[in-house]
């Protein structure tokens, strides 16, 4: 059995390492989480399916490989296991109190061999979090404290072990002092800021999965269904973040009208022009939310000496030629997106709007992207294949933003 770990390893290692995931506030290559919630469990077992497990708990989550294809490669025992450490909450679900009170639920009733694998990963997230966020890691031991309530058939070394990191953090950040203030708003504020909330409203609920739903084929007589999870499903209203919310867990999505399957989504259906419409408006409203947090700075952000010397003259040719057309723009106007991104991140005194929360690793992951993806829109090239993560990521944080006002660490 010493085989199907290594192999997890080896699979996990590469899932994460191939779409460029480090961790959050480390910068270590992601795989070393993986590495130590996988130690962690082999101290309490030698059952290699949760040591495979615990290789792969975010593999779902995280990158582009599906529940099916893990069972595909390490078997239905696996799968179970990755199934049960994989959140189920949805976009529409609500913000992110009541999506992790679902994920809760789901672990709750997780088998004993799951509910340890979790607790791995809690203890090593716990020291992570807390030592390097605090802000975060405040809302992060309650959300710990919630779990251990529920992860009662684990292994009781490791649920005493993470019971006593939650207790040691939670005095730790007690004795600490808060931030002195609050950090600024995501979301500018006055009618531009209520504009990019309207369009951010109609962009999610103005594409639905039935309209990118292939008809599902009446079957032929004798002929058996194929088997549909519970977590396959999505009503025929249900939002494109929602779509990829699914197709991030499974292969198929299926789509129902009064409880019944109508139709069928596949990733080969996100190529289309309702996807790339969809995303073509989400990545706009960043751009604007990008420019206005830097021009609501004014004269004391200093913009264009976080600027390359290269970078600040194109955009200062690109402003001189539009000034010759008759169409004088401001200079910030004239930057491309990944420059209004870099300032942006520079410029750590200053409103840091879809970036609050987040390390200066994920903000930067964050605007590589932005600029994949919108590179790969621009060019009608494959968006599936190399850039579902972007896709995914992008769609929960600017649903977080519609939903919640502001993006807190996740």
């Amino acid at each position: 059995m010493a085989d199907l770990i290594d192999r997890a390893r080896q699979f996990a290692s590469a899932a994460h390492r191939n779409v460029g995931q480090l961790r959050k506030y480390s910068g270590q290559p992601y795989e070393e989480h993986l590495r130590q919630v996988a130690e962690i469990v082999s101290r309490v077992t030698d059952d290699a399916e949760m040591i495979a497990a615990a290789w792969l708990h975010d593999v779902v989550e995280d990158t582009p490989i599906t529940i099916e294809e893990v069972e595909r490669a390490f078997g239905p025992g696996v799968r179970e296991l990755v199934d049960a450490l994989t959140d189920v909450s949805r976009p529409h679900h609500g913000n992110r109190a009541a999506r992790k009170a679902l994920d809760r639920e789901h672990l709750a009733g997780a088998p004993a061999r799951a509910q340890t694998v979790k607790l791995a990963d809690l203890i090593d997230n716990c020291q992570d979090i807390c030592s390097r966020n605090p802000r975060f890691g405040r809302v992060f031991l309650v959300e710990m404290s919630a779990l251990l309530n529920v992860l009662t058939a684990g292994d009781e070394k490791l649920r005493r072990k993470a019971k006593s990191e939650l207790d040691k953090w939670s005095k730790r950040l007690a004795a600490a002092s808060p931030p002195a203030s609050p950090a600024a708003p995501v979301l500018p504020g006055g009618p531009l800021g209520n504009r990019i909330r309207r369009a951010l409203r109609l962009l999610s609920q103005g594409f639905r999965a039935g309209d990118l739903a292939a008809a599902e084929p009446d079957p032929v007589a004798g002929e058996a269904l194929p088997p549909v999870k519970p977590t396959q499903l999505l009503a025929y209203d249900a939002t494109l973040a929602d779509v990829v919310t699914v197709l991030t867990r499974h292969d198929v999505c299926y789509v129902t009208v009064q409880g019944k399957v109508t139709g069928h989504i596949g990733r080969d259906e996100m190529q289309g022009p309702v996807v790339r419409m969809w995303l073509f408006g989400m990545i706009t409203s960043v751009e604007l939310i990008v420019t206005e947090g830097i021009r609501s700075a004014g004269s004391a952000l200093d913009w264009a000496a976080l600027l390359a010397p290269a970078r600040l003259e194109k955009a200062l040719a690109l402003q001189r030629a539009r000034a010759g057309l008759g169409r004088p723009v401001p200079l910030l106007d004239c930057l491309q997106l990944s420059d209004k991104i870099r300032i942006v991140l520079a410029a750590d005194d200053h409103p840091r709007p879809l970036f609050r929360g987040s390390s200066k690793a994920e903000s930067q992951r964050f605007a590589r992207d932005l600029e994949d993806l919108r590179n790969s829109l621009a060019h009608a090239q494959d968006i599936v294949t190399h850039d579902w993560s972007q896709i995914a990521r992008l769609a929960r944080r600017l649903d977080e933003v519609t939903r919640d006002g502001d993006i807190r660490g996740e």
